[in-house]
């Protein structure tokens, strides 16, 4: 895909994703939209999937309408496998506004000014600490139901519930590690937002 700015690959992403998701041929959408009073052809949605031709304010919310889905989530959308991105997620906006706070500002739920961001980089970090401790104390548990085992878990290593220990071991292993980063890089984006609000005072 063209090196688009970061809100018409988000649609053009979005598009192609929600079009095949309601199972419909591009010639289908094109139908569609052509009874909507919109006259995009398969040719112009191909090349909208493809970033080659920019959408227009009214072909978003014609697409949208033809898809049944809201405009912002159109706007907002985000593949669930795409990297944490270096970019931002919207044109214009913070490198650092995540999709749950671009819904929301969206959605009119929050502002983008200092004292909402803040509020908004606060929850994550709780949750995620919650969720550490959780992690945290099922791996603990697991090991040591492993250790009162002993030396029968050496022996019969292909026990089945050896063999569920060792699994709930090694996947609390991974869930912990996973929560970890997350809350590493929650609060390293509260920290930047804090050194942003004592620089402005």
């Amino acid at each position: 895909m063209p090196d688009l700015p970061p809100t018409s690959r988000a649609f053009a992403d979005a598009v192609h994703h929600y079009r095949q998701l309601r199972d419909l041929s591009l010639d289908e959408l094109a139908y569609v939209l052509s009874q909507l009073g919109h006259g995009l052809t398969t040719e112009d949605l191909r090349r909208i999937e493809h970033g080659e031709r920019a959408a227009t304010v009214d072909d978003l919310v014609a697409i949208a309408a033809a898809l049944g889905a809201r405009p912002e989530i159109l706007l907002s959308y985000n593949p669930n496998d795409m990297p944490v991105p270096d970019t931002p997620l919207a044109t214009g906006l913070p490198a650092d506004v995540e999709q749950p706070e671009l819904r929301a500002w969206l959605e009119g739920k929050t502002t983008l000014d200092h004292h909402a961001r803040m509020r908004w980089a606060i929850d994550p970090v709780s949750r995620l600490q919650i969720r550490n401790k959780h992690f945290e104390d099922q791996l603990r548990a697991a090991r040591e139901d492993l250790h009162e085992l002993g030396e029968l878990a050496g022996r019969e290593a292909d026990a089945p519930q050896v063999i569920d220990l060792h699994n709930r071991i090694r996947e609390g292993e991974h869930d912990l590690t996973q929560a970890e980063l997350g809350l590493a890089l929650a609060e390293r984006r509260l920290e930047r937002l804090r050194v942003g609000a004592s620089r402005v005072e």
